[in-house]
């Protein structure tokens, strides 16, 4: 069977590779010039099972009018008549209940403790390195207020039998010794073995390479300009190369997915959230991080990738814009030397930024659509990488005829049931 992947970030790019090892015939179509040139180029470097949890939940409301007067605040939002914007905060809102907050969690977990697990797979098959590393997630607390606030958190994570580790300052200090010279800054912190860090874009491009190996044409430097569709199947797939046909089309196009799918009558609440990373190259390593820290308090990660640390955080809602704002390079800054003031060079900062493909549920929308022959798979936001395997192998499964290997309930379109309009 011949099908036509839309889009080649991380999840684009899985599914191809997936699809092509079950025996199909692929061709992954970009508007870029290569692999993980877009969100998936500078991200955080987390994929993390353990911390897989909706944006919306209970209090945040109230957090967000605190993040918003704060200097180095973790959400930003852009005054602008975006309608889109409007009603996708308005339905995140909704989502900030303790009974969604529990529904969008228990939908999102599996998928990416599966995920981990084909990750682990995947990489015992092929040997892929990407500057990867299997240490874990340490969630800092600045105050003994955000420590008491993970009990809901740790019930679910107790409930899908995640590993876990409640830590007080001489407990994170042994899992990540470079925060000796910090340490009174944090109250305690919460631990996630089992999450993993590395270089998306390093991880995309080679599995790219991997597809080609087995097949999978790449079509880069083409615009896609709409779907044709006929007696409830797509016909077609317009592109800058013509008109391009397959047996059955996948959509991973992130952010840009509903702009597509409008025109076929397809409305999908997915919408661009702004994150921003700098990178800079580490001078000492006995003062870097070992993994992942997250800094509850800005909603920062600070992430080991080789000789590097990644600093990727804030939420910003400013539409399409991709300007480079300095406040945030100066958030993520600070962020970094209060943790770790020593051993990196400032000087050969990358600053970057991407758009994170946001449902206001939290949960990504991977599987059918009203065409028999199109699937979904976007709506990851943060997580894209976390559930990038896991979403390439039910899409295969689906497509070869196979039954996945977890639920669907809950992850596909279907949950919005025409209540969402652009």
């Amino acid at each position: 069977m011949k099908v036509i992947v839309l889009g080649s970030g991380v999840i684009g790019t899985s599914v191809a590779y997936y699809l092509a090892k079950s025996g199909h015939e692929v061709e992954v179509i970009d508007r870029q010039a290569g692999p993980a040139l877009e969100t998936s180029f500078a991200n955080a470097g987390e994929v993390s099972p353990g911390y897989s949890s909706p944006w919306a939940g209970p209090g945040v409301p109230f957090k967000a009018i605190k993040w918003l007067m704060m200097r180095h605040s973790p959400l930003v939002i852009s005054p602008m008549l975006d309608p889109a914007m409007w009603r996708w905060g308005l339905s995140m809102l909704a989502n900030c209940t303790e009974k969604a907050y529990a529904i969008n969690k228990s939908r999102m977990v599996p998928i990416a403790e599966y995920s981990r697990d084909c990750m682990v797979a995947l990489r015992a098959e092929t040997g892929i390195a990407y500057d990867d590393r299997a240490q874990g997630t340490l969630q800092l607390f600045r105050t003994q207020a955000q420590l008491d606030g993970i009990a809901k958190d740790v019930e679910v994570l107790k409930d899908y039998k995640v590993p876990f580790e409640v830590l007080d300052r001489a407990g994170f200090v042994k899992v990540e010794p470079a925060l000796k010279l910090t340490q009174e800054k944090f109250v305690g912190a919460l631990r996630l073995p089992g999450d993993e860090t590395g270089d998306c874009f390093k991880f995309t491009n080679r599995l790219a390479e991997m597809a080609e190996a087995l097949g999978v044409k790449f079509r880069y430097n083409t615009s896609i300009d709409g779907i044709e569709v006929s007696g409830g199947k797509v016909t077609g797939v317009r592109t800058s190369a013509g008109t391009l046909t397959a047996d059955h089309y996948v959509t991973a196009l992130g952010s840009f997915t509903p702009q597509l799918l409008k025109p076929i009558g397809i409305h999908i609440p997915v919408y661009p959230v702004k994150g921003y990373s700098i990178t800079v190259p580490i001078t000492d390593a006995q003062f870097a991080p070992e993994s992942t820290i997250m800094d509850e308090t800005h909603k920062v990660a600070v992430t080991r990738l080789g000789d590097r640390i990644r600093v990727g955080g804030t939420a910003e809602l400013a539409g399409f814009d991709m300007t480079l704002r300095e406040g945030r390079r100066e958030t993520l800054t600070h962020v970094r030397t209060d943790l770790f003031p020593k051993g990196s060079d400032t000087s050969k900062t990358e600053f970057w930024c991407g758009l994170r493909p946001m449902t206001p549920d939290g949960t990504p929308i991977i599987g059918a659509t009203p065409y028999a022959n199109m699937m979904l798979a976007t709506g990851h936001g943060t997580l894209g990488w976390t559930m990038a395997a896991g979403t390439a192998r039910v899409i295969d499964d689906l497509i070869s005829g196979r039954k996945p290997q977890i639920s669907l309930e809950g992850l596909s379109m279907d949950r919005y049931a025409g209540s969402w309009r652009r």
